[in-house]
This record gives structure tokens, C-alpha cells and sequence, in this order.
């Protein structure tokens, strides 16, 4: 089987590999990849810690701890952005964990990050827990917006799914966002059968709070691997769910490569999204590349193939050089995830250790 029909299966030729083939690629600055899609949006984790454990993505004792040395620093993270941006055409910038708000210095990152690339929106997918003391901070440091993780407003249905009783923090995060101009908040919630009963109160709340909801299906990214099929709940069982209270008229997509497809609600302008990841894939126009903590280059979260530019950087390698080993990368992106297939097989890494 030659490697571009591999590919076209959505089989990754080679795992961890060092050295993407890129002999077949058209000389173009941009992240383009085999299919004729292009990344613009990239996504950095900066570090596997978290200060919750929820059950879908987090073992009870925490991921296994990155060594210090073997994370990029808040200088490695501002350059490699500014490649991304420069030289490879990124237009959007979000940070991620594990929960970036446990990285110390992530003032200091989000300051550099923003003179190596001025301009570009800087955003963090956050859990919220502890924000309320810093969203000053991080907004005068370059940060644009934030997207909260946020399942259930039930405090003790809160603490059992994060096994913490934070949710007045995160609560009050979510308020500190929105005074510090980090907007448009985004609530993201996982959609399972353990919160399909307050789905409807999660979207009155944040009605009433004045930010946007999106609920996304789960994905099989759980450290525990105790994703099932069997149990996961869809888009369409979610709409019936939040019909019987509100009035939904569906509007699409913002545009191809948004995840989320928008619901309008009660004749408003307010609008409740849905991420169907797995029942109504978005794959054929996903504009996405991720960096690990460790400065990985992953270019889909369901490969485990990953390209290595923190020894390019820590060797000496020019600008250019890293820019032709993220192309590299990018060139042998999957073609979905395949999460449908009979042989599915989940990666090796959970949704905390790659970055959402």
C-alpha cells in the first residue's frame, strides 16, 4: 500500500515520526496538507496540569507530569507563534492545557507572544478556577478572549463530574472575564448522559449571564479509555432536550471551518451552538494545528504522529527551518478521524495531554 493511500485512509504511514515526507508537497508558505486544506488556527498547550479532574478527561491522580525542562519556555512558545504567524499564515492563536492558568508565567507568555505576533487574536480555553484574580492581568498581558469549560451550574453535580468543589471559582471567573473585556465568553460542555438533564439550566444561565453556549459531543480523548459509543449522546438527542424549553431555529455555521453549528434562541440574537464531533464530522474542513507542551507539532488530535520542533529549537535551527518541518507536519494531516471506522483505535495521548 503506498503511503498516499495510507494516508487517504486516515492511517498515519509512520508514528512519531522525526522527519515528515514532504517530497510531493507544492513549494506554498502555508500549512496546506494532502487534502487542500488549510491551518490557519493553531492551538498551544502549555502545560498537562489541571486544577480539576473531570471524569471524561482527567485520571483521579492527575496526567503524568511533564519534566521542566521538557516544556517549551514563555520565550520558545512567543517564537514559535511568531513563526507560525509570519511565515506560515496562522490567523488565530488560543492557549491550552491541562489549564494554562497553572502555568505561573502564562502573563508573561501571552506579553511576548503578542510582541512576536502583534495583532493576532490571542484566546485560552480555561476551566476558570482562580481567573477571577488574574483576567486583568492576562487582558493587559495580550489576551483577547476565553473559552470556559463549564458542564453543569449544580454544585454538587459539578463535584462529582470534576471531583472538586470549585464551582462558585469558576462561576466567578466567568464574571471576572467578562469585566475584563475577554470577549466573547464561551462556555464549552461536554454533552453525556450525565448532564443531559441540566443542559436546559446551563443554557438559561448563561442567557442570563449574557455568554455563549456550546455544548460539544464527547470524544473517545478520556485518559480512563471508558468511552463507548453505546453511550454517547447526540446533537439531535441534545435538541429535543432543550426544545421543550426553548424555541431553536437552526442558523448554521458562521463559517465551513467553525465547529459549531448555531442555534438561535426564542426569537432572539442569543444563539446556542452544538460541536457534533462525532456524528456530523467537520474534518473535510478543519483549519487546525496544535503544538504539545513538550513543542510537538500534532496536526490532528486522533494521530499519534508528532513532529519534533523543540530540538530544532534548541538546536539552532533558523526560522525557516522550523516553518519547513511544521509544513512537514502538516502535509501528512489524516483526512478525518475515523472515529466511525470498525478498527477505530483512540491515541495514546487523552484530550488533557494533547490540548483541546
Amino acid at each position: 500500500m503506498t503511503v498516499s493511500s495510507v494516508v487517504g485512509l486516515g492511517i498515519p504511514p509512520v508514528k512519531n515520526t522525526a522527519v515528515p515526507t514532504t517530497d510531493d508537497r507544492p513549494n506554498v508558505p502555508g500549512l496546506l496538507d494532502r487534502f487542500g486544506r488549510v491551518a490557519r488556527d493553531l492551538r498551544v498547550s502549555i502545560t498537562e496540569k489541571c486544577s480539576l479532574r473531570c471524569t471524561y478527561c482527567m485520571p483521579e491522580e492527575g496526567l503524568p507530569p511533564i519534566p521542566a525542562p521538557d516544556l517549551l519556555s514563555a520565550e520558545e512558545i512567543a517564537r514559535l507563534v511568531g513563526i507560525a504567524v509570519a511565515r506560515l499564515g496562522v490567523e488565530e492563536v488560543r492557549f491550552t492545557g491541562g489549564e494554562p492558568l497553572m502555568r505561573a508565567d502564562l502573563a508573561d507568555i501571552l506579553a511576548q507572544t503578542s510582541a512576536r505576533a502583534p495583532g493576532v487574536p490571542l484566546a485560552m480555553t480555561t476551566n476558570a478556577v482562580g481567573l477571577e484574580h488574574r483576567a486583568e492581568r492576562l487582558a493587559a498581558a495580550g489576551l483577547h478572549r476565553v473559552n470556559v469549560s463549564l458542564d453543569s451550574i449544580d454544585r454538587a453535580h459539578f463535584a462529582e463530574l470534576t471531583r472538586r468543589d470549585r464551582l462558585p471559582s469558576v462561576l466567578a471567573g466567568i464574571r471576572a472575564a467578562k469585566r475584563a473585556g475577554l470577549t466573547p465568553v464561551k462556555v464549552n460542555a461536554v454533552l453525556m448522559p450525565e448532564t443531559l438533564h441540566g443542559a436546559a439550566d446551563l443554557l438559561e444561565w448563561c442567557l442570563n449571564e449574557g455568554v455563549r453556549l456550546r455544548f460539544i459531543e464527547q470524544m473517545p480523548l478520556d485518559a480512563d479509555h471508558e468511552w463507548a459509543r453505546s453511550r454517547m449522546l447526540d446533537a439531535a438527542r441534545l435538541l429535543d432536550v432543550l426544545s421543550a424549553r426553548f424555541d431553536l431555529r437552526e442558523v448554521g455555521r458562521e463559517d465551513p471551518s467553525a465547529p459549531a453549528e448555531e442555534w438561535a434562541v426564542d426569537g432572539t440574537s442569543d444563539t446556542v451552538g452544538i460541536i457534533a464531533s462525532v456524528t456530523r464530522s467537520f474534518c473535510s474542513e478543519c483549519d487546525r494545528t496544535r503544538l504539545t507542551a513538550e513543542g510537538t507539532v500534532r496536526s490532528c488530535l486522533f494521530s499519534d504522529s508528532e513532529t519534533d520542533l523543540r530540538a530544532a529549537l534548541r538546536g539552532g535551527a533558523s526560522d525557516e527551518d522550523i516553518a519547513d518541518l511544521w509544513r512537514g507536519a502538516m502535509w501528512n494531516k489524516w483526512a478525518g478521524h475515523g472515529i466511525d471506522a470498525d478498527d477505530f483505535v483512540p491515541p495514546a495521548r487523552s484530550m488533557g495531554a494533547i490540548g483541546g
